[in-house]
Parts: C-alpha cells; structure tokens; sequence
C-alpha cells in the first residue's frame, strides 16, 4: 500500500510549495483536492490543465495518486468540470478520482444514473470514480453504497472510517464493502469528534490494514488532517505517516 498525503492538508499555498511541504515530511504521493476549498479550483482545471501536468512531470519528490472531486453533484456545471478533472488525471497519470454522493433524499435510481455517467467519463479516460462515504448521503451504511456498487458497473468506493464512527451511538461495519474500495482517506476519530489528535481517537488503523490486506488492497492509504486549533499540523502529518508505516 502506498501512504499519501491530501493536499488539503496544507491549506493556502500553491500546489508546487505544498508538494515541497508534504515531501520535507517524507510523504512521496498526494491527493489532489479540487473544490472551491480545495489546492485547485474546479473552473480552473481546463485553463491551467497544462501546468499542472508540467508540474508532475518535473515533480521529482512528489507524485499524484488520486484526485479528490470536492464538488457538490448539484453544482453548475459539474459533469463539465468532472469531465476536465478525467482528463487531468489521464495526462498525469492518476488512476482514481473520488466524488460524493447525493444527499440523503435524492431517489436512488436518480443517483444511480448520475453515477453511471459519471463511470462513463471515467473509464473513456482510463480513470476509476470512487464514490466515497459520508454521513448524510446516500452511502453512509455499507449496504446503500453495496447497491450503488451493483447497479453501476465498474463504480469504485472510496472509504473514509471517520464518517462510519463520528455522530453515532455505535461504529458501523464496512468490511462487506471492502472489496469494491479503490481508494482510502484516514485521520483519527471518535464519536463525538470527527478528527483528534493523532492517537486519540478510536480508529484501529491495524484493523483496517489487516482487512484490506485480506482483499488484496493494494492502492492508497490518503491521510487528510484537516488544520486543528493550537495543534502542529506538520507534527501531526508526520506521527500518522509512522503510524501508518509502522502497521504495514
């Protein structure tokens, strides 16, 4: 498994000093966010497609692995700024894209087809959509995001734990999903807080190593530590890359 780090992670800088960033703290790979909160904006994709693709050809520390689409699906827009985030990661060479899914209300056959174009533009790029969850969405059980995994061929899950603890009276199993997962994002969590400090949280990151690695997972372990109050975000992204490292 391949350990990164989200470019989130290093807010308000250009992406080539936040690679320099994540690479002084031994990190080889990142995610690359794009959101109106992300490293690059989503209307920004087509017209700077080019440096960011020089960029990783001349990145000597640091390669993208993954692109994290932080889009709502209702933006204006999307499918044309989703379209221009495959192409980005086909001349980058990244062969996983994550997006959300709807909000809870949306009918499910609707999300269904909204997830099966969106599969369409990924495999004409010879990228792989993961679809990742969340609380308040569609794939926040096991069992919805099952489906959504059955009725859109070729649809990759993103995992992220957290949103399987925080807010809940009782963690949520995951495993059955375990086998559709084409991308990881980790940090530390408990029930009542969705990110600690590295360590006091609940997630058995062992565990979870061990069971991926019973399905042969072989992709991305992305941490994305968001900045916390009073806390050295650069310590905190070095202790979980060796905690990480150190369940390998």
């Amino acid at each position: 498994m391949i350990i990164a780090a989200s470019t989130s992670c290093v807010p308000g800088e250009p992406l080539a000093d936040i690679f320099d960033r994540l690479a002084d703290m031994e990190y080889t790979s990142a995610e690359l966010v794009i959101g109106e909160q992300g490293s690059l904006q989503p209307s920004q994709i087509a017209e700077n497609h080019e440096a960011i693709v020089q960029l990783r050809r001349s990145s000597r520390r640091i390669l993208p692995i993954g692109i994290y689409f932080d889009v709502e699906p209702e933006a204006p827009n999307y499918v044309e700024h989703f379209t221009a985030a495959c192409r980005l990661a086909k001349d980058c060479k990244i062969a996983v894209i994550t997006v959300h899914a709807a909000a809870l209300g949306m009918p499910f056959n609707e999300e269904i087809e909204r997830l099966q174009e969106l599969v369409k533009i990924g495999v004409y790029y010879g990228v792989v959509v993961g679809v990742a969850t969340e609380g308040g969405r569609i794939t926040e059980t096991q069992e919805t995001v099952g489906s959504l995994c059955k009725y859109v061929k070729g649809l990759g899950i993103t995992l992220d734990p957290s949103h399987y603890i925080y807010n809940l009276s009782k963690p949520r199993d995951y495993e059955a999903i375990l086998p559709h997962v084409c991308h990881v994002r980790l940090r530390d969590t408990t029930q009542k807080h969705f990110q600690t400090r590295v360590g006091q949280g609940i997630v058995d990151f062992g565990r979870l190593i061990a069971l991926l690695t019973n399905v042969e997972y072989q992709r991305v372990l992305c941490v994305d530590l968001a900045v916390l109050s009073d806390v050295d975000q650069f310590g905190e992204l070095r202790k979980m890359r060796l905690l990480l490292e150190s369940s390998l």
